[in-house]
């Protein structure tokens, strides 16, 4: 039974000590654990999308837990689509230093009975040349499956509410971006989705298929930032135990996890709102 290790938004960088704890908590408590696969699911750093020591020391941080990394990137390690990060739009030189520390940014893990695919959401909707590379990388990930249970993992939900919702805004896949990942959200043996980037930890099922948004590894956002949205605010990481047909996840929760508001730390992080 393969096991795999969802890291989301951990958020580092050599400028504070901030969030190392957490990380190091998780690490101490997966250590008994054997792990096939361990999948940074997005801003694995503080700025990496400006900063090339923010992104390596991420990388140095995430590398040292016992499995091989896939690392997806996140909006602030990459940038955004500029409708929701004009100031940090998504772009080639990003992606490059993103790609020089942690890899493609998406990829693809066969394990015994299962397809483990890993994409970037920061280019969705983008027009960038990578979209349409992913695209491909995405058709040809789910024409190969043949008859491997599919575990998706993105930085970004594919949406909050549901698929069709056309609201385009900076907690999901923009909609226009949508329609590049049906290969693998319309395929049959799909039956995890995970993701983070929400900083809320939240599961539901939609038929077969579990969607599951990891908690963070750095803060928690205050409700009235994030209206509407379901889920606990609380930091940690999830672990999933791939069964034959079906996904069984585990809140890893460990005492002394760390969970400040952004409005308790932002002046160490991304300054005043705004």
């Amino acid at each position: 039974m393969p096991t795999i290790l969802q890291l989301s938004d951990a958020h580092l960088s050599p400028r504070n000590d901030l969030f190392r704890g957490n990380l190091a908590r998780i690490r101490a408590a997966v250590e008994a654990t054997p792990l096939d696969l361990v999948v940074a699911s997005g801003d694995v750093s503080l700025d990496g999308a400006d900063r090339d020591e923010d992104l390596a020391l991420a990388a140095a941080l995430h590398r040292a837990f016992p499995a091989p990394l896939l690392a997806l990137p996140g909006n602030h390690d990459v940038g955004s689509h500029p409708h929701t990060m004009p100031k940090q739009p998504f772009d080639s030189a990003r992606l490059d230093r993103f790609q020089t520390h942690l890899g493609q940014g998406r990829g693809l893990v066969d394990l015994p009975g299962w397809r483990v695919v890993g994409l970037n959401t920061e280019v969705m909707g983008t027009g960038h040349a990578e979209e349409a590379a992913q695209a491909e990388f995405i058709a040809e990930a789910a024409a190969g499956a043949g008859t491997r249970r599919i575990a998706l993992f993105l930085h970004k939900p594919v949406f909050v509410t549901e698929r069709e919702d056309p609201t385009f805004d900076y907690w999901s896949v923009p909609p226009h971006g949508r329609a590049a990942l049906a290969p693998l959200l319309d395929h049959p043996g799909l039956r995890l989705v995970a993701s983070g980037h929400l900083h809320v930890h939240h599961q539901m099922q939609r038929g077969q298929v579990a969607y599951a948004w990891a908690p963070p590894l750095s803060f928690v956002v205050e409700a009235e930032g994030q209206p509407g949205l379901p889920g606990e605010r609380r930091t940690g990481a999830l672990l999933y135990h791939l069964h034959e047909d079906h996904v069984e996840t585990v809140l890893l929760a460990p005492d002394g996890m760390e969970a400040p508001f952004i409005s308790q730390i932002r002046h160490l992080t991304y300054g005043a709102p705004g």
